[in-house]
């Protein structure tokens, strides 16, 4: 595995199976159907990840309750080319994926979908249930300075000392969900600034550990599976997360027949190895591997990531990858060309 994560090659494989996911979904954009989207993008990422040099074994995925053709969870992948006795001395690795997050953003041709996957070694990526997550993301600066139990204005506080800034110069995204009414009070309340989002707390909470994006912090209620994405993330990033399953209807804000029942959910945690359902997990319980690679790829324009844009002669991806082993970050901008030799290429 420590050749694997060390290896560029293995870095721009997995590259080129989120360029892949986000083409075939890009193809979508704007047509309405999210079921479509989700399912192309899916499709496209699981052939493009089958021609890696790998045994590969989804941890994060699609289907999981009911083990559809869908990267669902325990999923072996990669390899798919090459003979089993070549197979043997591929490394073991844990994948996590989201192949088209923002399935909404997709279908209706809003900013930041994005295809998204990450690696580590096996055991290196915590094998979480597709239910809520109460979450709590910030760069570099704010490291150390906030506690996802502590009331919002004591984070907003510590967020703005850590920035040298006061707290109405921070801005947190949210999303705009019902469950949000009383923490989107409770920043209004403290003076800060709050971006409403429909859609895509993973890219949003990579947003605020990337100096520029004039995000500062993502607080509120997701999916578990975008939880520990975003802490593979914030490994390569050096930013945190703190992060708590969420299984309550009432603090969900929804009725009881749309959240699985209590037993359930308990059940479905210890067939995975969670025995504490309070835990407080940090970036490392989300993501513990020593060597992890993050690749991503803009679907639609973000503000991390371009969307994809197809022209005569072919398309054009923007990218991010990301590695802990090397501390490489990458911005890969890459015009995919088709056609003959004669093919006009636009930059």
């Amino acid at each position: 595995m420590k050749n694997l994560i060390k290896s560029d090659e293995l870095a721009l494989d997995f590259l080129r199976v989120a360029e892949a996911a986000a083409i075939e979904s890009a193809r979508t954009m704007g047509q309405g159907d999210r079921k479509h989207s989700d399912h192309v993008a899916v499709e496209a990422m699981r052939e493009a990840m089958d021609t890696v040099a790998m045994r590969g074994r989804i941890v994060i995925g699609e289907g999981e309750r009911d083990e559809a053709p869908m990267l669902y969870i325990g999923e072996e992948v990669g390899g798919g080319d090459f003979s089993e006795e070549m197979r043997k001395d591929f490394p073991e690795i844990d994948i996590a994926v989201d192949p088209l997050e923002g399935t909404n953003l997709c279908a209706l041709g809003a900013n930041n979908a994005i295809a998204v996957l990450a690696a580590s070694e096996r055991g290196g990526l915590l094998n979480a249930p597709d239910i809520y997550m109460d979450k709590i993301v910030v760069g570099p600066s704010c490291k150390g300075a906030v506690d996802i139990e502590a009331p919002v204005k004591y984070n907003l506080k510590a967020i703005a000392l850590s920035l040298s800034r006061d707290i109405d110069d921070l801005t947190v995204i949210v999303l705009d969900r019902p469950r949000h009414e009383n923490l989107i009070r409770e920043i209004r309340e403290a003076g800060a600034r709050i971006r409403l989002i429909s859609d895509g707390d993973l890219s949003a909470g990579i947003s605020a550990a990337v100096a520029g994006t004039n995000i500062h912090a993502l607080m509120g209620i997701g999916g578990a599976p975008e939880g520990v994405l975003t802490a593979a993330a914030m490994k390569c990033l050096n930013g945190e997360i703190q992060a708590k399953l969420e299984f309550d209807p009432e603090r969900l804000s929804v009725d009881k027949d749309k959240v699985p029942p209590a037993d359930e959910v308990m059940a479905r945690l210890r067939d995975m190895g969670i025995d504490d359902p309070d835990k407080i997990y940090n970036t490392d319980d989300l993501a513990p591997g020593e060597r992890i690679i993050f690749a991503a790829t803009g679907v639609t324009d973000g503000a991390l990531l371009r969307g994809v844009r197809f022209f005569g002669a072919g398309k054009r991806t923007n990218s991010v990858v990301m590695t802990t082993d090397t501390k490489n970050i990458r911005f890969v901008d890459t015009v995919h060309v088709e056609g003959g030799p004669d093919s006009v290429i636009r930059f």
